[in-house]
């Protein structure tokens, strides 16, 4: 089993950084749809829809990232609209703040959002910000960096929060959803990012205004990660499956490796785009 998820895991980095770093701004936005139409056929199954409907699903996604793209790119994935991207990334940040709150009243919150159609909605609002994010970001000067700068805010949180929550944890997080997860391991990864923000401000000499802007938007983009994981796991809970699928060996789905990066990525693109990051890569 570890053999396995090592190979996996080696095989999925080696795709991520060819992918990341040397496909054009066109290809890598056609190879992260493949990725998050994969992840919708996942998040119909977790919304409890047959196979035909996952299919109606899966082209009502397709239709959203369509009417994005053409919203915010027209097209040319190489020129956002900046403007108009935080329109739409302004939605996902508002869920995820909503979400939160539905993963602290787990179980009784099922009730707003256990219908299959409403977790059917919900994986729209999910996952076509988290593809626009990675093609803006990745279409910036020095995007592929941006990109995984998200990824390093992400590991940085879950390691954090995995050596404080070891050592401290008492209080439970989110009992009812992940009963590993504890307060205390969630302000040690928000710890570990901080000190991640402020080292990479000093890096890039960010003035002072665009360094606290960046820094506040990266514990933001922490604590999106956070929820992004939990909210995962509390529909795998109610849906009574332990992986979104068993796609990618000994790792589960896709939507197990991208639950934090989903929530994260928004944030984070607002956060850059606030504190005008790209201008000083």
């Amino acid at each position: 089993m570890l053999k396995q998820r090592i190979i996996t895991a080696l095989v999925l980095v080696a795709l991520f950084l060819g992918a990341l770093f040397f496909l054009p701004i066109q290809w890598f936005t056609v190879a992260t749809v493949v990725v998050i139409l994969l992840g919708g056929w996942e998040w119909a199954n977790l919304s409890n829809l047959n196979r035909a409907l996952r299919f109606v699903f899966l082209a009502a996604l397709g239709a959203a990232l369509i009417g994005v793209a053409q919203y915010v790119f027209a097209m040319d994935f190489a020129n956002p609209d900046t403007s108009r991207a935080q329109e739409v990334l302004a939605v996902a940040c508002g869920w995820w703040a909503l979400a939160f709150l539905w993963v602290q009243s787990y179980p009784a919150s099922a009730m707003l959002w256990g219908n299959r159609w409403v977790r059917g909605l919900i994986g729209l609002v999910v996952l076509v910000p988290a593809w626009l994010s990675m093609v803006i970001l990745r279409g910036q000067d020095h995007g592929a960096w941006l990109v995984l700068f998200v990824v390093a805010v992400v590991v940085a949180a879950d390691v954090g929060a995995y050596f404080v929550g070891r050592r401290y944890g008492k209080h439970k997080l989110a009992r009812e959803v992940s009963p590993g997860k504890s307060w205390e391991g969630f302000f040690g990864g928000l710890g570990a990012c901080l000190i991640l923000a402020i080292g990479v401000s000093f890096a890039l000499s960010l003035p002072l205004k665009n360094s606290l802007l960046f820094s506040f938007g990266i514990l933001v983009t922490a604590v999106a990660s956070v929820i992004g994981d939990l909210v995962e796991s509390m529909l795998k809970r109610h849906r009574g499956i332990k992986d979104s699928s068993h796609m990618l060996p000994g790792h589960g789905g896709i939507l197990d490796r991208l639950d934090s990066l989903s929530a994260a990525l928004p944030v984070f693109t607002m956060a850059a785009l606030a504190s005008e990051l790209p201008k000083y890569l």
